[in-house]
């Protein structure tokens, strides 16, 4: 894998060699001071002030150059500007054509200097990065914090490109007036600016601007809530001949994850709205409508782990596996009613739960999509995760009938089950006649296993392949160094394996994690857990409070589940691009918790269908608003090693999100020992106490979410 010392090399300008930031010779101050505090002859004030006056020469250097090259670039765009008003008069063809052609060029040269801006910001964050894994300090959060807010911040102008908004209307507006339109007399600033046709140099610059400060789409923030890397530019058309190549792809095979996907979160959601009668027609209290809808979570935690470590060898064994435990589980799950069987019934969702193979949709997604659809494909996962919850409660809601089938029992209370074994059929029986196992290669299963050292060496020796697994799993910014330190002109084949080798265990995988890692895990614990406390224990809520039925409840959680791609779809696309990830962050943590602390039931008062309504939504929607913005941050700050493996970024925050899951159904378990009337303020407290953890956690680490 190409060091990051030798990349910022290759990548440079010609010409401009001199003002880029010198990440080798920072690199060789970060061991210099290693091995001087290691023996005791160097202190921390004295190494925090030496490195941030040499970061301050190094950023200084760059944002003088870049204010140059704007400089220029804006003289350009003048004399251009006076070429032009000369031909308002006399308008000529040629010159036209050749000036269209120069503004062309200046377009180019922005495009330039964009990619310069950019790598230095790359060589800033690793560095940060790695001054803190070597020495054990806070120093990202101290020199962000200092630096980034401060009214003469030259940080921010390496972190957010400023004035390129005026340069690229400058080039938009003067290019449309150069285009030959026949009866128009419109004027760029009379439109909507989706309407302005474009001239492709704009989108080339508007793109590149983008990734300088992590912008992002409708689009785009769907796929983050996938966990599932996208192929990036750099890596281009070596990721193609690898992963996700076209001959490994196949439609048929990628619909049927979608599908698997989907089937599961109904499967997942079509019980809560008749588990709490569910339990009492078995002789249970209602509140064990917790453990009923937990079970299936609990399982999750342990078929997660097989399912992706089984995904390392193959798609279509765990794909066919799940389809048949599933159909098994949902059949257990109805005939216990006629069992009268609370015990059958338990092992049925236990059973459902083991065949969930999220893991294998996020990783064929991941491994067998072609980089080009592979942000649409991300996109469509999360949809039909967000469809399927919708669907699960609405189902439930119009399955009311009652009637005998050779003895069995058919009712809105084991419909369900009936309805989910038959999906489960038939996608089995569409998973065997439709699905192509792709080639995953030996090779690759060794590395993703971390037990070939051959399969390591044959990945070093193939040039082609150098790149292939940076993007694995997790969007993340590769750290594309040894991590141990290494000769820049002489790296050890075994120190680069050990660097890629992804985490063995749970074990090594918990080594990896750095707080800001850790902090996000615990908001994604967080959110899982008040989602789950409103959606297990709605049933048994307004049951009590307001009297709802079946159908009334299904409509209310079929509506919460529908409000999940409209609000992505506007903080993908307006809200992300106007604040940092950070900001959201924090707002949507606040609104979260407003949310739980509107829907406590205050003694003495009425409780509303108004007060829970709009505290229900005021709580689901920031929880999904926190849940794309969380999973994106999350993909930056976590380790490389951890973007690849059975134990990937994707399996953590999936075992932290159902683990969340399972502590909220037991908790409405055991509240409901209080009695139905003490339920909602048992289950929130913890909820509340939960939220101004995760807050305080996050302002902690506030500053090292600078990306």
């Amino acid at each position: 894998m190409v060091n990051f010392s030798n990349k910022l090399t290759k990548d440079q300008i010609p010409g401009w060699e001199e003002y880029y930031f010198n990440y080798k010779m920072l690199k060789g101050r970060v061991n210099e001071y290693t091995e001087q505090t290691k023996e005791g002859t160097q202190n921390r004030r004295r190494v925090l002030k030496d490195f941030s006056k040499l970061l301050d020469d190094e950023i200084e250097k760059i944002v003088l150059f870049m204010i140059e090259q704007q400089g220029l670039i804006a003289a350009r765009l003048e004399d251009l500007g006076k070429r032009r008003a000369r031909l308002q008069d006399i308008p000529l063809l040629q010159e036209i054509t050749e000036l269209r052609e120069d503004y062309r060029s200046v377009g180019l040269d922005l495009v330039t200097l964009l990619k310069f801006v950019e790598l230095n910001a790359s060589a800033v964050r690793k560095i940060l990065k790695k001054f803190d894994e070597r020495l054990g300090y806070k120093f990202t959060d101290y020199y962000v914090r200092s630096r980034s807010n401060h009214p003469y911040s030259q940080l921010q102008q390496v972190f957010r490109h400023v004035g390129i908004g005026a340069v690229v209307g400058a080039l938009s507006r003067n290019l449309n007036d150069l285009e030959e339109r026949q009866g128009s007399y419109l004027n760029i600033y009379d439109q909507h600016p989706l309407a302005i046709p474009k001239d492709p140099i704009i989108d080339l610059i508007t793109a590149t601007a983008d990734k300088l400060t992590n912008s992002t789409n409708f689009l785009r923030f769907l796929g983050q809530h996938a966990l599932i890397a996208q192929a990036d530019s750099i890596a281009g058309t070596e990721d193609e001949q690898h992963f996700g190549s076209e001959d490994k792809y196949h439609f048929m095979s990628l619909v049927l994850n979608l599908a698997n996907t989907f089937l599961y979160m109904v499967n997942t959601y079509i019980v809560v709205p008749t588990a709490d009668g569910y339990a009492t027609s078995l002789g249970a209290a209602a509140t064990a409508c917790g453990a009923i809808i937990g079970s299936m979570a609990v399982a999750q935690v342990f078929s997660s782990v097989y399912f992706s470590a089984w995904s390392n060898r193959s798609y279509f064994r765990p794909l066919l596996f799940s389809s048949v435990v599933l159909l098994l589980g949902n059949v257990m799950y109805a005939l216990a009613y006629d069992l009268g069987s609370l015990t059958i019934l338990l092992l049925g969702r236990v059973l459902c739960g083991m065949g969930s193979a999220r893991a294998v949709n996020r990783r064929y997604i991941s491994d067998c999509v072609p980089p080009r659809i592979r942000m649409q494909a991300s996109a469509a996962f999360v949809s039909a995760s967000a469809l399927g919850m919708a669907c699960g409660p609405a189902l439930a809601g119009l399955l009311q009938t009652n009637f005998s089938l050779y003895g069995l029992t058919i009712n809105q209370i084991t419909l369900p089950g009936w309805i989910m074994a038959f999906g489960w059929l038939v996608y089995l029986i569409w998973l065997w006649v439709s699905f192509q196992e792709p080639d995953l290669g030996p090779d690759a299963k060794d590395f993703y296993e971390g037990s070939s050292s051959s399969a390591s060496t044959r990945y070093f020796e193939q040039e082609k392949m150098e790149q292939g697994f940076t993007e694995h799993l997790l969007p993340l910014e590769q750290d594309e160094e040894d991590d141990n330190g290494e000769n820049e002109c002489n790296e050890t084949l075994s120190s680069s394996t050990a660097a890629l080798r992804p985490a063995s265990s749970v074990a090594s995988a918990y080594t990896l994690l750095t707080p800001s890692v850790k902090v996000q895990l615990l908001i994604y614990f967080m959110l899982k857990y008040a989602m789950e406390i409103l959606l297990a224990e709605s049933s048994v809520v307004t049951g009590y409070y307001f009297g709802w039925d079946i159908s009334t409840v299904s409509v209310f959680l079929a509506v919460l589940g529908l409000s999940v791609l409209p609000v992505n779809a506007v903080v993908g696309t307006y809200i992300s691009n106007m604040f940092e990830d950070r900001q959201i962050l924090v707002a949507s943590e606040i609104v979260l918790l407003a949310g739980v602390m509107l829907s406590f039931s205050v003694t003495g008062t009425t409780y509303t269908v108004a007060q829970y309504v709009c505290s229900a939504l005021l709580t689901f929607v920031s929880a999904e608003v926190l849940e794309g913005v969380n999973l994106s941050l999350l993909s930056r700050v976590m380790s490389a090693r951890l973007s690849r493996g059975t134990y990937n970024g994707g399996l953590l925050s999936t075992e932290a999100g159902t683990v969340a899951r399972v502590v909220a159904d037991g908790t409405i378990t055991a509240a409901g020992l209080l009695g139905e009337g003490r339920l909602l303020n048992a289950t929130l407290l913890p909820a509340m106490l939960v939220c101004v953890a995760s807050i305080a956690a996050t302002l902690s680490t506030y500053n090292s979410l600078f990306y």
